[in-house]
């Protein structure tokens, strides 16, 4: 199947960053059981692969992801009442949410350039840091659909990126909402022209590049393992551990050199 014809294709637009698209324009890349499927096996790949440093996910053409197609999966369309099969049922939605998991878990940085449509917001929210286009819309929106808002680990992610009490109306409400509101609520870093996203999203990956591998690896672990642990104390002991391992290492060593002599680092992994 060639890219055109695929519905994710991945490639490498600089050494040490892939960019994963999701390749359904024409359903606002909508996930679908294949594309859930190849997803999962590509960040599978991608995180024994340390020639890949940072990742880039975006989509193609008009929208980012305008979250699950219904059509997509067996019996994900069905009736009200029809009989829902509960085992089925389960199976689907933990290989779905899956992506969100794994994204969350990867060693590498995510970058996702919302380039349009994001709804249901999982694969955004899950990533490191989220550059959207001016004119990008956002909604948790299958709550509109009669599902519960808590999907793809929204309940755990949007409230601690926007706050609970922003999280609980765009989750109880399923209303959209823009750029403009995502920046001011702080769901995204940046907003840009849609001509320039992907060159925004590249330029951050780039100044990623800049620091050390290993140590990128220990601080995206350090600062989620912060977010989730409850003690300030234990925060500190894990990242004077962070600390003591990343001065251990060649890496560390050669960008202390190359600030020093204002040149590019080459690191190794080592």
């Amino acid at each position: 199947m060639g890219d055109d014809m695929a519905v994710m294709v991945s490639d490498r637009p600089l050494e040490g960053v892939v960019r994963i698209t999701l390749n359904r324009p024409d359903r606002l890349n909508t996930l679908t059981a294949e594309m859930v499927a190849e997803l999962s096996a590509e960040l599978t790949r991608l995180a024994g692969d340390r020639t890949c440093r940072v990742v880039v996910l975006t989509g193609a053409g008009r929208g980012f992801c305008a979250g699950l197609d219904l059509r997509g999966y067996t019996g994900a369309d069905e009736e009200p009442r029809a009989r829902i099969d509960p085992i089925a049922g389960l199976d689907r939605q933990r290989d779905i949410a899956r992506l969100a998991v794994q994204l969350h878990q990867l060693p590498q940085p995510v970058i996702s350039a919302i380039n349009g449509p994001a709804a249901g917001g999982g694969l955004a929210c899950a990533s490191d840091i989220r550059l959207a286009a001016t004119g990008a819309v956002f909604a948790v929106g299958f709550i509109r659909a009669g599902f519960s808002a808590c999907d793809i680990g929204l309940s755990w992610l949007l409230p601690r990126i926007v706050g609970t009490g922003r999280a609980h109306e765009l989750m109880l409400t399923g209303r959209r909402w823009d750029t403009a509101e995502a920046l001011r609520i702080g769901l995204v870093t940046d907003a840009v022209d849609p001509e320039d996203l992907m060159d925004v999203a590249l330029e951050k990956a780039g100044e990623i590049l800049l620091n050390p591998p290993f140590s990128v690896e220990l601080t995206k672990q350090g600062m989620w393992a912060s977010v989730e642990n409850p003690s300030f104390t234990n925060a500190v002991e894990f990242e004077n551990r962070q600390q003591i391992l990343s001065s251990m290492t060649a890496d560390r060593a050669e960008a202390a050199q190359a600030f020093l002599e204002k040149r590019t680092p080459t690191y190794g992994w080592r």
